[in-house]
């Protein structure tokens, strides 16, 4: 399990703003967003979730936590930061908590990994960052250690002794880890913990640029904190999705592209006897010559399916064919056209022409009896298919096929067959996404299109939910007056995410409908024909595949740019690309054009995705990027 799903992060914003003119320091503009907006951006790649600390303008914080909750003090009247502390180890749903305050936007992005690693070295309850500081007033003077207590790597099992310790009315964070066993991390650059305290500070800080040891401060003017970086969202659905556990049981002809519910175990060895690799003579090792050449007679011939059972005597052999059983006492097969003569019932082979043992295939060497010939999981392909009737098994027992139910929303969709009026398109994305659920094997239920209507998406996934394991819907998730399906998810189960850090498709919605008839997970994917696409490539597909029980891992290629490649920071871009292999022979991509999300025939024309990470930035000619084939995707 990695560090990051094991620490939620806790920003301290609970203050009265008494230092900014009544004004909370975390809502206070900076930047392009807000104070606060810049902790979350700094803490979310680090952590699993993030939850605020707040204690008036709730609704405020809210709109920037997005998803993430906003927790007001437990203990009443601005009691500090341990009342903070208090209610974040209450909600904290990992083993540890990482707490940041609202007011220090430039704190390292490896703040959570260092402090881990003194609490292992340690044994410790706790670590705390500490850095050396110089007092402004006296500049000749000494250094000092400074400790920063709210910035801090805690376990979450600590709040029992917390809750003690605030039962006694003290408030005083040095008097509480007193009662921890605390490591103190040391931390070279002491701005990067400097925290803006006053109107002065934050306009002085709005001047000049970031502190040069934490340059990645401050996010994009355009970026939203509520937005989920895509490997997040990768990691929270697999982390939530689990296979479907019914199964039955097919004859193999009927079983090809399904998942395997249990081992395959061979009953027999493969091969089952030792056998010959080629056409050629079967001998004894220990009669080759060890110089000049040797002279061997023919005794018989050994077919496939026809073995000679005749044991042949010094220098003697047996005319063998490719897949035919090694006779008895031979342990060696010269390939004929390495035979120095052959003259009717006579071989003649030369020293060091064939090694003893050589072209053989012994028995139980492909597949032991009693061994796994295929795991559990395997999407059965042509070649499982062939490799089981092999061993003999004339059915599998397979997961059952998913079932997902899919429809568009939207006033402005038609289906084909009618009337095109003016402002509105065909649908498109329902007939993308029956190719590519057919194309994944799953059972489809095409629910045709919902109009922006609560009353008739929410009857629409109430049917859903009662007919399938899951539900895909395309359009609705964005934040436009129209848009419902986050608000319907809501009310009938839960939404785990809706906005992610990524182009095409940055709204979608992930999570659970659960009614009286049944549940199933549900993908609210944009309406823009090629983020659909995308979108689903990227999480849905995974997701049902995970739900079969197979194996869901993303394949990916390194390719070289032929050109030059926009990319901002802080989101995952998904183009469209064309890869060949260069004059070099190594592989080589060029986008299709125009990337715009509506654009459908650049997925036509493309036969791969070009994969631009989260923290990429523009990528020059001849720059090496990552690729996803088309090829076993689509």
């Amino acid at each position: 399990m990695s560090l990051k799903s094991k620490v939620t992060g806790l920003i301290l914003a609970g203050g009265r703003g008494t230092r900014m003119g009544r004004v909370d320091k975390g809502l206070q503009p900076f930047r392009g967003a807000t104070l606060v907006a810049h902790v979350m951006a700094r803490l979310s790649p680090q952590v699993a979730s993030v939850a605020i600390n707040a204690n008036r303008n709730l609704p405020q914080y809210q709109a920037v936590a997005g998803e993430s909750p906003v927790l007001p003090d437990f203990i009443d009247g601005f009691a500090g930061p341990l009342a903070g502390l208090q209610i974040g180890l209450q909600f904290c749903p990992t083993e540890l908590l990482l707490t940041a305050p609202c007011d220090s936007p430039f704190f390292p992005l490896d703040l959570a990994e260092r402090l881990h690693a003194a609490m292992a070295a340690q044994g410790a309850d706790m670590a705390m960052a500490v850095t050396m500081e110089r007092d402004p007033e006296q500049p000749d003077a000494a250094p000092f250690r400074q400790p920063h207590p709210v910035f801090s790597l805690m376990k979450a099992s600590v709040l029992p002794q917390l809750d003690a310790y605030l039962d006694t009315g003290a408030r005083r964070m040095e008097g509480f880890f007193k009662t921890l066993k605390v490591a103190e991390v040391m931390f070279d650059d002491a701005a990067a913990f400097g925290n803006i305290n006053t109107l002065e500070d934050l306009h002085r800080h709005e001047r000049t640029a970031p502190p040069p040891a934490a340059p990645a401060a401050v996010a994009p003017r355009d970026a939203d904190p509520a937005a989920l970086p895509v490997d997040e969202a990768q990691r929270l659905i697999c982390e939530r999705i689990a296979p479907v556990e019914a199964t039955e049981t097919l004859p193999l002809l009927a079983a090809l592209d399904r998942a395997l519910a249990a081992d395959i175990i061979s009953p027999i060895n493969v091969p089952a006897y030792d056998n010959s690799a080629m056409d050629g003579y079967a001998l004894r090792g220990a009669d080759l010559p060890a110089q000049g050449t040797a002279t061997f007679k023919v005794i018989g011939i050994a077919y496939a399916g026809h073995p000679f059972t005749q044991a042949p005597q010094q220098n003697e052999c047996v005319r063998i064919m490719t897949g035919a059983a090694i006779p008895p006492g031979c342990d060696s097969v010269l390939p004929q056209e390495l035979a120095a003569a052959i003259d009717g019932d006579s071989v003649t082979i030369a020293a060091n022409a064939l090694r003893a043992g050589a072209n053989l295939r012994r028995a139980g060497e492909d597949l032991k009896a009693g061994g796994i010939a295929i795991a559990a999981g395997k999407l059965l392909r042509p070649a499982d298919l062939g490799l089981i009737a092999s061993l003999g098994i004339p059915s599998v027992s397979v997961r059952r096929k998913l079932r997902v139910a899919f429809f568009s929303t939207g006033d402005e969709l038609r289906s084909l067959g009618d009337k095109l009026d003016t402002g509105c398109v065909y649908d498109s994305n329902r007939y993308t996404l029956f190719g590519m659920l057919t194309r994944l094997g799953c059972e489809v239920i095409d629910l045709g299109v919902v109009r922006d209507d609560p009353q008739a998406l929410e009857a629409a996934l109430r049917d859903a939910a009662g007919k399938a394991d899951a539900i895909i819907t395309s359009g609705g998730v964005s934040e436009g007056a129209a848009d419902y399906t986050r608000d319907i998810m809501a009310l009938l189960g839960d939404v785990a995410f809706w906005k992610l850090a990524m182009r095409p498709g940055r709204p979608l919605a992930f999570g659970k409908v659960q009614t009286e008839q049944g549940s199933a997970w549900l993908f609210g994917l944009p309406g823009n024909p090629v983020a659909v696409m995308v979108s689903f490539y990227m999480f849905a597909r995974p997701a049902l595949l995970r739900m079969m029980g197979a194996e869901a891992k993303l394949q990916t290629l390194q390719a070289r740019a032929t050109e030059a490649i926009r990319k901002r920071p802080g989101r995952t871009e998904y183009q469209r690309g064309i890869v060949s292999t260069g004059a070099d022979g190594v592989a080589q991509v060029r986008l299709t054009g125009a990337q715009g999300s509506g654009i459908l025939s650049s997925m036509t024309e493309a036969n791969c995705i070009v994969v631009l990470h989260h923290a990429q930035a523009n990528v020059d000619a001849g720059q090496m990027v990552d690729v996803m084939l088309f090829d076993g995707l689509t």
